[in-house]
C-alpha cells in the first residue's frame, strides 16, 4: 500500500502577498496611539534582538508602515486644525 503524499504547506497558508495586503489594511485602521505603540515595540525588538536577516527585514517594513500611519494621522489632524482656523478657505 502506497503512503499518502504529504500535503503542501503552501496550499494551507495564504500567499505572502495576501498576508501583506491584509496586514497593510489593518495598519491603515490603527489609531495614532496604536500605531505609535506598535512602532515602539518593533523598534525595541529591532534594537535588542538577534534576528535573522529575513525577520529583521520584515520587522523593519512593519515599523516603517507604523511610522507612515503615525505621519498620516498627524497630517490629517493638521489639516483639520487648519480648516478650523480658517473656515472660509
Amino acid at each position: 500500500m502506497a503512503e499518502p503524499k504529504p500535503k503542501r504547506r503552501r496550499s494551507a497558508t495564504k500567499s505572502a502577498a495576501d498576508q501583506s495586503s491584509e496586514w497593510q489594511e489593518e495598519v491603515e485602521q490603527l489609531s495614532f496611539n496604536e500605531a505609535r505603540t506598535a512602532l515602539e515595540l518593533a523598534m525595541a525588538k529591532l534594537q535588542s534582538s538577534d534576528l535573522e536577516v529575513e525577520e529583521m527585514a520584515t520587522l523593519y517594513r512593519r515599523a516603517e508602515a507604523y511610522a507612515n500611519r503615525c505621519s498620516a494621522v498627524l497630517e490629517s489632524v493638521e489639516q483639520d486644525v487648519i480648516q478650523w482656523d480658517n473656515p472660509s478657505a
